[in-house]
């Protein structure tokens, strides 16, 4: 039997561009609500085991993550300085990902139609499934539907947070043992 679910055992989790530069380009009230779910879901990732890779791009001129995503992610992460704007276009990057020898691939950040996409396209392209979520990812306005949609028709899975942490999860046991990890409030826009 195929196991269409995304596993915390086959999964990594891609964390894109989560820079101020991007994120500005948002309305401002959609901002700290993304950057919120976006940290919940790196601080669940690790307490499952799922690694996590970082990248900005062109960190130079575009600066780094924002602090509250740089704090987040695990002590010792390296943030790849992306140079294009789909990762898998970028040697350093997708060797990254190689090296935790996992086939699933779980996209979070920005901006939908561009780097998000072509790295989920890029991902596809070599052999990674790979997942979108429509609640840690974000572009301005239309965008933000059109890059879903264009995920979408090439194969890409679209969830949300909450979808892709309960896949990871699995059962009741797991579940009990996370939770604390992951205690206080939720983000805004993240019911459990």
């Amino acid at each position: 039997m195929q196991d269409l679910l995304f596993s915390r055992d086959r999964s990594v989790l891609a964390v894109i561009d989560v820079q101020s530069v991007f994120l500005d380009k948002l309305p401002e009230a959609e901002r700290a609500p993304l950057v919120g779910r976006i940290c919940w879901l790196i601080r669940a990732a690790v307490a499952l085991g799922v690694p996590v890779v970082a990248m900005a791009e062109d960190i130079a001129a575009n600066g780094p993550p924002v602090d509250a995503v740089a704090a987040a992610l695990p002590e010792g992460t390296v943030i790849h300085d992306k140079q294009v704007f789909g990762l898998a276009g970028q040697a350093g990057i997708l060797a990254g990902i190689a090296a935790h020898r996992r086939a699933e691939v779980v996209l979070a950040g920005l901006e939908t139609d561009v780097c998000v996409a072509q790295s989920a396209l890029g991902l596809i392209g070599v052999g990674y499934r790979v997942a979108a979520l429509t609640d840690a990812t974000g572009a301005p306005g239309a965008c933000h539907p059109a890059g879903l949609e264009r995920m979408r028709g090439a194969g890409v899975q679209i969830s949300t947070v909450k979808g892709i942490y309960y896949e990871w999860v699995r059962d009741l046991q797991t579940l009990a043992r996370v939770k604390p990890m992951l205690a206080g409030a939720l983000p805004a826009g993240l019911t459990l």
